[in-house]
């Protein structure tokens, strides 16, 4: 199993469009990603489902709410993790390094794609914060 130790930090997390996060990474990477895909990727119990002795429970299905994929807060969590806060009242998603890494690389936007999403964006009058 690797360590968190080994795996690249953030060293920088912003928020360039109200539908986009992106990570600046130790390793000089910089990956953007969508706000949606960050949510969907919430590792806690209630989004992933929980182990208990070999067996997955999981919570059915998940529901859209308002504000599910607003951000509201990034807080770290000592030196391995950070917790998101959105605007629907979830809280509970700590992502590890490796988590967080995982979920970025796997979701990472080309910069032909984060024009497209601005294009539609623009198209749909959502202002840039």
């Amino acid at each position: 199993m690797t360590s968190l130790a080994s795996f690249p930090t953030p060293t920088k997390i912003s928020k360039p469009a109200p539908y986009l996060i992106s990570f600046e990474w130790s390793d000089g990477r910089t990956t953007t990603i969508t706000l949606r895909a960050f949510r969907d990727a919430c590792p806690c119990a209630s989004c992933k489902g929980e182990t208990i002795m070999g067996k997955t429970y999981t919570f059915g299905m998940q529901v859209m709410k308002p504000g599910m994929y607003d951000l509201a807060n990034i807080q770290a969590v000592g030196n391995y993790a950070i917790q998101a806060d959105w605007k629907d009242g979830h809280n509970t998603g700590i992502y590890s390094w490796d988590i967080l890494r995982g979920a970025a690389e796997e979701f990472a936007l080309s910069d032909e794609q984060i024009r497209a999403l601005a294009e539609q964006a623009a198209k749909e009058g959502l202002a840039k914060s």
